[in-house]
């Protein structure tokens, strides 16, 4: 049946309307229920295929899958066909953009296990993901009067015609006060044109019985509902805010709801196949993305010891089966729980980490780095350290770190644990979908090479450095690709900017660490010399940024508040407009990182050295042919290595001069005797800018100058480093004068971005981790 056909069958049969007749949610759907009935014979034949060979299962608390209608008819080669199709009944494929945004993951962390669920299918290699089916994910940002709003949003509102569901394989998670279901929806991750599906399995939370009927007819009605509610309300928001012990427990549901869940049903599914579960480790490995999941170290000993194991075998079986991924060095990051909240949780699962505990206490003498249980507190990274099989960072320098510093004792014990695998991203949509008029220009320009199974091909794109007609094409691109952000964005949220302005972008969660108030501070330094004269000359700019604020963040809400003050205060003045103008795109997701990282032309990476685990939002941009204006922190370093620091701007100080600062650092003396420094600072409460009573700037302000009880002044070195990118950040702006020594350095990123494929961070962590190879033939 050709897709005009299928289209009209699923038109008639689910909306009882000739294709012609279809809204846009109608349209999105059947042409979803095309699609999976198109891929419905390959998925059920991978899915039988894995069930007799090792796998590898991931587990993460997030997954930022984005929009999935176009990336699955792209990896089917299906989009053309579509699109013609929808032509001829006067339907735009475009159109489908509205609808659906798989929300159910808030930064890179999400984004990179999409990433390596794609690799993995692409390259047929057997790993499947595990997550929570979040009802409202994140959060919907709205910006009002330049605070940022949190505003609840059912991602499914139309529907998830992507998910199906599989109630009869729901599994019983039982908390120490209440049990629930786990029902499963599984999402197909579909291959890149090689006929390969591979499986999300999401669970959603559900009370073990719709309601108190006895109650009910008590009419106590509140009553009634009360395990209803409980239960659902582990699955409706990710990441909720956990500043009070009710939030604590709720995140600390989900987590173990997560690791019970996921790994009853490996273990179901592997005593289906064999009979036993004797052979477990010969078959399943699991990687564990960050500390959220580690609690399943504990509840998997407890299930085996449910099934008929000892502690000891039990325990011998997780440290063969369990692999750790560490994704930060903030130590406030890597979860530390008090044993009440264990045990409010799951009784059970307490006492089993005590007995690891004790386990591992009779081979170690523990210290303030190299414990597992201090006092009443269990370190979960620690945990990890001592039971998981391998250990690894996301990239080189974050992985060193680890060995120095985060992890040190525990590489100093087990140090054949340790490696590093750089993160990557997938070039499927990351190139081939998100930015065509490249993609288009790489093929017809390197016609022998498969560039999106092989990105290292990439490299022949040096040839063209001296092509000017090429480097016309490139900047062509770049800024149709400009105008497609500024139309999408007037659409969206009536913002609109000049798209021959030089396009600076900081795009990424907001945290401290990740310095966007540097960003925002220096572009105020910038206004006040263009008004002051000192600046006599600077080429248009169009500074963005796209960043959400955690709920309970009330300095990153502060940060989107000055940044949003600022934009107000260059828009109504009629000098500095027009030379720069600051927009903050509200909700900020996969979509419109597609369009961005496509537009870009400087890529703001300024997090302070040596708290960046990896970062993947600089090879997305890298690969888009985007400058990278960065510190060396994370990846940062692997890619100045490789497209060479000529072709980057880097600023400010490395890891070892920020540790040899920390001790006598005074940014009150900076503040006292650099004037540049003084005069952004002040802006912060003079009057100048206004924070709407809201105490915001005044906070900025003091953690700057004075610190906090929990942290030191400055903690983040922004008046340290700041002299230094304000002068880069000039100098990038002077250079941009240079078409063609600007596009020789965009199309030598782009030329070297091979290394940040995740089909490489893939092939690494199943050649090295896994030991889970490509099927070499369909079973």
């Amino acid at each position: 049946m050709n897709i005009k056909n299928s289209l009209e069958l699923f038109a008639a049969s689910t909306y009882k309307k000739p294709l012609e007749q279809l809204n846009v949610e109608e349209l999105h759907n059947a042409t979803a229920k095309m699609v999976l009935a198109k891929i419905s014979d390959d998925w059920q034949r991978c899915e039988k295929s894995k069930l007799d060979t090792r796998r590898a299962y991931y587990f993460s608390a997030e997954y930022l899958i984005g929009r999935l209608i176009f990336n699955n008819l792209f990896c089917l080669n299906l989009e053309k066909e579509v699109e013609d199709t929808l032509k001829s009944v006067n339907k735009n494929l475009n159109d489908l953009e509205v609808i659906e945004d798989n929300v159910l993951g808030n930064g890179g962390l999400g984004r990179l296990a999409a990433c390596f669920l794609d690799s993995a299918a692409s390259m047929k290699i057997a790993l499947d993901g595990y997550g929570i089916r979040y009802k409202c994910g994140i959060f919907r940002q709205k910006i009002e009067d330049g605070f940022q709003k949190e505003v609840s949003e059912d991602w499914a509102k139309y529907g998830d015609v992507w998910s199906i569901r599989k109630y009869d394989e729901k599994r019983e998670v039982e908390f120490t006060d209440f049990k629930v279901y786990a029902v499963p929806y599984d999402m197909p991750i579909i291959g890149y044109n090689n006929g390969y599906v591979g499986t999300l399995r999401l669970f959603e939370c559900e009370p073990t019985s719709p309601m108190d009927f006895e109650a009910f007819c008590e009419q106590e009605y509140d009553r009634s509902f009360k395990e209803v509610i409980a239960a659902e309300n582990i699955s409706r928001v990710m990441y909720p805010n956990d500043t009070k012990r009710e939030g604590k427990i709720l995140r600390l549901r989900q987590q173990y709801f997560l690791a019970s869940a996921s790994l009853q049903d490996i273990l179901c599914r592997h005593k289906k196949t064999f009979g036993s579960l004797d052979n477990l480790e010969e078959y399943v490995t699991i990687q564990l993305n960050d500390t959220h999941p580690v609690i399943a170290i504990p509840e998997f000993i407890r299930l085996m010891i449910k099934e008929g194991y000892n502690f000891d075998k039990a325990f011998l079986m997780a440290t063969n089966i369990f692999n750790y991924t560490n994704h930060t060095l903030m130590s406030e990051a890597l979860e530390k729980w008090d044993e009440e909240f264990i045990e409010a949780v799951s009784a059970d699962t307490l006492k089993i980490i005590k007995n690891i505990n004790e386990r591992f206490l009779l081979c170690h003498k523990p210290n303030d780095d190299f414990y597992i249980i201090k006092g009443k507190t269990i370190n979960m990274a620690y945990l990890a350290s001592f039971v998981c099989k391998n250990i690894n960072g996301v990239a080189r320098i974050h992985t060193e770190l680890l060995k120095k510093s985060v992890l040190k004792e525990w590489y100093d014990e087990f140090p054949q644990k340790f490696s590093n695998k750089t993160n990557g991203i997938t070039p499927r949509r990351w190139l081939g979908l998100c930015n065509k008029g490249l993609y288009s220009l790489i093929c017809e320009s390197l016609p022998k090479r498969d560039i999106l199974r092989d990105l290292d091909s990439l490299k022949g794109l040096e040839k063209f450095l001296e092509d000017t007609a090429f480097l016309d094409r490139l900047h062509e691109i770049k800024n149709h690709n400009k105008k497609i952000l500024c139309e999408f964005l007037k659409y969206t949220e009536g913002i609109e900017f000049d798209t021959d302005a030089i396009l600076d972008v900081q795009i990424k969660r907001l945290h401290e660490y990740k310095r966007q108030l540097l960003n925002i501070l220096a572009i105020l330094e910038i206004y006040f010399e263009i008004k002051s004269g000192e600046l006599p000359t600077f080429r248009r700019t169009v500074f963005l940024f796209g960043a959400k604020a955690a709920s309970g963040y009330r300095r990153a809400k502060a940060i989107i508040k000055l940044i949003n003050e600022v934009a107000r205060l260059i828009e109504n003045d009629e000098q500095a407009r027009q030379y720069i103008k600051v927009v903050f795109v509200p909700e900020y997701d996969v979509t419109l990182a597609e369009k961005i990282v496509a537009a870009a032309d400087v890529s703001e990476q300024i997090s302070t050295a040596g708290t960046e685990a990896s970062g993947t939002g600089n090879m997305k941009l890298m690969l888009n042919g985007a400058i990278t204006l960065g510190t060396l922190d994370g990846a940062n370093i692997e890619i100045v290595e490789n497209a060479g620091k000529e072709n980057a701007y880097i600023f400010g100080k490395t890891v070892d001069e920020i540790n040899e600062l920390r001790e006598n650092y005074d940014p009150l003396k900076m503040y006292k005797e650099n004037p540049k420094i003084k005069r952004v600072l002040d802006a912060l409460i003079d009057g100048t800018l206004d924070d709407g009573k809201s105490g915001y700037f005044k906070e900025l302000y003091d953690s700057i100058l004075l610190g906090a009880e929990w942290h030191k002044p400055d903690c983040y070195f922004l008046l340290a480093d700041f002299e230094d990118y304000l002068k880069i950040k000039i100098e990038i702006n002077k250079d941009f004068g240079d078409k063609y020594k600007m596009l020789k350095k965009s199309l030598f990123n782009i030329a070297n971005a091979g290394h940040f494929s995740s089909d490489r961070t893939i092939k690494e962590y199943a050649d090295e981790i896994w030991k889970v190879y490509p099927q070499k033939k369909n079973k």
